[in-house]
């Protein structure tokens, strides 16, 4: 039987909680909707640490004005249950006020790197995510934090802000978890009608597409992106914003191929919006 996971729902008694706790520590950054690719990181987290906190958090910071925080699926019954039997030992679980509290007025700004791809098209994002992973990071004070790789642009704004910031965590990103059609599992997948749910499974065959011509000697990333775009452009009922070929860590648009590089896609269906990405290495 599982050992009942500790919610705690003050930033005082997290870190008190978190001084204590059995090292070396992990921290699983959540927005909640807990899948299995969440619980992938905490798997990870669980077998590589003495210790381990999960935070439970939508982030309305990271949300521009017309995108869906308010429809951001939420059940903190289920998703505490499944960090329970993940193996968490403490769930953090603040509320917004206590995340950001009245007068609350500084902000984390990480530079180039979260400007392009998702940056660009979404202003205001990643100073969101930077800002509240910067506290968490505050909080809690991990040896270890984990993020999946499906987020790739965010995995390198975080280890930018760990590294600029000295704040201390080893910064982990753990493979992509995906669907039997190479789907990365998501929250928004739920958004997804029967027939989009089909179609969105070309976004990873774009993706391996980019790796199948990069492997067969293709270095035009022009050529890969072109590729790409005309893949998903065949599938109905998609809209392209951006397909990507760039430095892994800069982000940075590549001319011609080389490792370490990111292919990643965002494509709107209806609604729903998702991203993936492959690394080329």
């Amino acid at each position: 039987m599982e050992a009942a996971v500790r919610v705690v729902e003050t930033v005082a008694e997290m870190r008190k909680v978190a001084g204590s706790a059995a090292r070396p520590l992990g921290l699983v950054p959540t927005m909640g909707a807990v899948h299995e690719g969440h619980m992938a990181l905490v798997r990870r987290a669980r077998s590589e640490n003495a210790g381990v906190v999960a935070s439970l958090f939508v982030n309305p910071a990271q949300f521009g004005p017309s995108e869906d925080y308010a429809d951001y699926p939420r059940d903190r019954d289920a998703d505490l249950s499944r960090f329970e039997a993940g193996g968490v030992d403490v769930a953090f679980v603040p509320s917004v006020g206590e995340v950001y509290p009245d007068g609350f007025s500084s902000y984390v700004d990480v530079g180039p790197v979260a400007g392009r791809l998702e940056g660009e098209l979404r202003p205001g994002h990643f100073r969101g995510v930077a800002t509240v992973v910067c506290k968490l990071l505050a909080i809690v004070r991990p040896d270890r934090a984990y993020f999946g790789q499906k987020d790739a642009q965010q995995g390198a704004v975080v280890k930018r802000l760990n590294a600029d910031l000295d704040l201390g965590a080893e910064i982990v990103v753990v493979s992509t978890v995906r669907d039997t059609d190479g789907l990365a599992l998501s929250s928004r997948n739920v958004n997804l009608s029967g027939t989009e749910r089909e179609r969105a499974a070309v976004l990873y065959r774009s993706l391996c597409l980019a790796r199948e011509l990069w492997e067969g000697g293709v270095t035009d990333a022009e050529e890969v992106r072109r590729r790409m775009r005309s893949m998903i452009g065949d599938e109905s009922g998609t809209q392209v914003d951006y397909v990507s070929v760039a430095h892994a860590e800069t982000l940075e648009e590549l001319e011609t191929i080389a490792p370490p590089a990111l292919v990643s896609v965002a494509v709107r269906f209806d609604r729903t919006r998702l991203i993936d990405n492959v690394f080329l290495d």
